[in-house]
């Protein structure tokens, strides 16, 4: 593919804050994006054109699909058969394959095992009758999370020490429990031509399965900063992969341990709205637009704090701190857990 010439569309599958800024990103390189959403859409405030229809209604996605130059995602979870449709008439970037891999937990731990990486001990769990085998084989304290759909904590059972007969509903994944120091993460990039760029890993802090503040620098040694930097190159090669990915890692005594992947901008790589002189959002549709990678080096420390639920009723007050960009995302009614904003602090 050649570079999109200015003034072509980048369509955009899922409407919400990171399609937002994804769409923010390409207005500054003169694209125009086209958003397809089937429920309220955040990004519509920015974007040239939205689309609202479900992913069944085959007669929006193909006027979608022709009205748009290349077609990306700011989520992983979009049904098989409205993908067959739209890459039948348009390129996906990211491929089909990083979706299918990602969208499935067991998938995924099997596609990273399968290259070399190390992840968390892991058993398959079709039904609640195989728990207890799961159980036995990996130990307790150990997670159980649905292999599909869940995100932000979602989804997910922990096991303790003693018994439990809960059960998430659906086919599973039994993990093990990891004993980390730490979770960074990896926001990596690669090209139509295959040239690779990372930004700088960021230290993760979550509360109650939900990501609160990215930092960084990470605090890592400069031989796991290049391990980190390194693992997240290999699984974009290996996917053959055109975008901005996220990957998580756990710090642990024996070296870097894979969490998940994300083939998309991430919540945990909007610190570089501030560090760097490309962000994420541009370096993806750099990517996806088949432009040369942008220089991601980062040129400050910053603290990414995600505004979530009240968190939004401290904005006068953010507004007011020197050295913070105020992102707002323009949804509704704030309510807990769901991410209104985000704050990048330079330290």
């Amino acid at each position: 593919m050649s570079e999109l010439p200015q003034g072509s569309v980048i369509g955009i599958l899922g409407g919400g804050q990171l399609g937002r800024m994804l769409s923010v990103a390409a207005s500054r390189l003169g694209y125009r994006t086209h958003i397809y959403e089937p429920g309220a859409a955040p990004a519509g405030d920015v974007a040239h054109v939205v689309t609202t229809a479900p992913y069944e209604d085959e007669a929006a996605l193909r006027a979608f699909a022709e009205s748009v130059d290349v077609i990306t995602y700011e989520f992983e979870n979009v049904p098989t058969a409205a993908l067959d449709l739209l890459e039948s008439l348009r390129p996906i970037r990211p491929n089909r394959r990083a979706l299918a891999v990602s969208q499935d937990r067991l998938t995924e731990k099997d596609f990273l095992t399968g290259i070399g990486l190390t992840t968390a001990p892991y058993r398959n769990v079709e039904t609640e009758a195989e728990l207890p085998a799961a159980l036995a084989a990996l130990g307790a304290p150990a997670i159980l999370k649905t292999r599909r759909m869940g995100y932000d904590g979602k989804g997910q059972i922990r096991f303790g020490d003693k018994d439990q007969r809960d059960w998430t509903g659906a086919p599973s994944v039994l993990e093990g429990f990891v004993k980390f120091s730490a979770e960074v993460s990896v926001i990596v990039a690669r090209g139509v031509d295959g040239q690779v760029s990372a930004f700088d890993p960021g230290l993760n802090v979550h509360r109650e399965g939900i990501l609160r503040t990215t930092t960084v620098p990470c605090g890592l040694s400069q031989a796991l900063l290049t391990d980190a930097v390194l693992l997240a190159a290999k699984i974009v090669n290996a996917l053959d992969y055109v975008g901005v990915m996220g990957v998580e890692l756990f710090v642990t005594p024996k070296g870097l341990i894979v969490n998940e992947i994300a083939p998309r901008v991430h919540n945990s790589g909007h610190w570089t709205q501030a560090g760097c002189a490309v962000d994420q959002f541009e370096q993806h549709i750099r990517a996806v637009a088949g432009l040369p990678l942008g220089d991601g080096q980062r040129y400050a420390d910053v603290e990414m704090e995600n505004l979530i639920g009240d968190d939004v009723l401290r904005v006068p007050e953010l507004l007011k701190q020197p050295r913070t960009q105020v992102h707002l995302y323009g949804k509704g009614a704030h309510r807990p857990g769901r991410k209104m904003g985000h704050i990048n602090r330079l330290l």
